[in-house]
């Protein structure tokens, strides 16, 4: 009896690789895939596991801040009074005020942020571009950009939120697809909340961007994108509403939208206070200084009035600049003004010394 032949290998066994072995597991079928859920949104949900589930909501809802907003209403108008106060005197005040209060209130938030950089270091470093070390360039560069970003007109939201916060945090971008993803972020959040009241849309800002971003500079970036935003609601006097003057209160809020907002609207009205009064002291300061040093000539006195007015330290390197005096001439009015009760010297030291306004 003859062997029966061999039947052919169908084209549909072979593969790229030769025909299939006996060790080759079968491929599956959907059929068989019983461990996967069921696809159906509706039925899908009945096969998590019976764990508790977190809420499905936004992390920032404007409805939130909105009850917040309505609860505190009473002392978010009184915040407004005293800004308003503020705002008109800086319009009315000279240009300096408002470099001397940056300063301040940058130095005072280095004591959040941990950056601790002083008033004079502050000043040297912005006036001269001296006075840092090896271990602290970086925050005297991050209170020098702090500064910048104060006293500049722009701000956070002009010309739209992506476009102006690009500009704004450094964050060059040739297009809206460049902007980085957590300004896009952010700048999505303050969208979709943009009917707060200024102050209150500030404080969304602040922790909004705390939770978005990274790295070390995001707290300082914050606060200063909160203040630029909240000084809005301003004539343009106040380039941006202090949150540190008086203490990091303001800063330090946690909890529900009612507490993080109780507590930035009670610390900026204790810092914003505080800035109006002491412009209230330099005001004084300035008339008595003018009084006791209208029989000197030059002009070196005047202008070294305008100069202790506008920064909070001044050393006789940044008094020589900002005077256009010799070292010799702003050395000696220093000098004549200590001795006349109008200034003080605040080191103690024989070199390197620093004075400040008597008010």
């Amino acid at each position: 009896m003859k062997p029966k032949p061999a039947e052919p290998v169908s084209k549909e066994d072979d593969s790229e690789t030769g025909p299939r072995s006996i060790y080759d597991a079968d491929p599956p079928e959907e059929d068989e895939l019983w461990f996967l859920p069921p696809q159906d949104d509706d039925v899908a949900d009945d096969f998590l596991p019976p764990l508790p589930r977190a809420e499905g909501k936004q992390l920032f809802d404007s409805r939130d801040w909105h009850a917040a907003q309505a609860d505190l209403a009473f002392d978010l108008a009184d915040l407004a009074v005293t800004f308003g106060a503020l705002d008109e005197r800086l319009r009315a005040g000279p240009k300096g005020w408002r470099h001397r209060l940056a300063l301040m209130e940058v130095s005072d938030l280095g004591w959040w942020t941990g950056d601790r950089v002083s008033v004079d270091r502050l000043a040297l470093w912005t006036g001269l571009r001296i006075g840092a070390t090896g271990d602290d360039v970086q925050a005297l560069a991050r209170a020098g950009w702090a500064v910048r970003r104060l006293t500049m007109r722009a701000g956070p939201s002009d010309g739209g939120w992506q476009t102006g916060l690009t500009a704004f945090l450094d964050r060059q971008a040739q297009g809206i697809e460049d902007v980085p993803e957590a300004v896009a972020d952010l700048a999505d959040v303050l969208s979709a909340t943009s009917g707060l009241h200024p102050v209150t849309h500030a404080a969304v800002s602040f922790h909004a961007w705390r939770a978005i971003s990274q790295g070390i500079v995001q707290d300082t970036e914050a606060a200063v994108i909160a203040a630029r935003h909240a000084a809005s609601m301003g004539r343009g006097g106040a380039l941006f509403m202090p949150l540190a003057l008086s203490g990091p209160g303001a800063l330090r809020g946690a909890g529900d939208p009612v507490e993080k907002l109780a507590a930035w609207v009670k610390g900026a009205g204790q810092a914003t206070l505080a800035a109006l009064l002491h412009l209230d002291r330099i005001a004084a300061w300035e008339v008595r200084a003018r009084e006791k040093t209208d029989d000197l000539s030059g002009r070196t006195p005047p202008v070294l009035i305008d100069v202790l007015a506008a920064w909070p330290m001044v050393s006789a390197p940044l008094a020589e600049e900002l005077t256009g005096a010799s070292r010799a001439a702003a050395q000696r009015n220093l000098d004549v003004f200590l001795q006349r009760g109008l200034i003080r010297e605040v080191t103690g030291q024989g070199r390197y010394r620093v004075w400040t306004a008597d008010y």
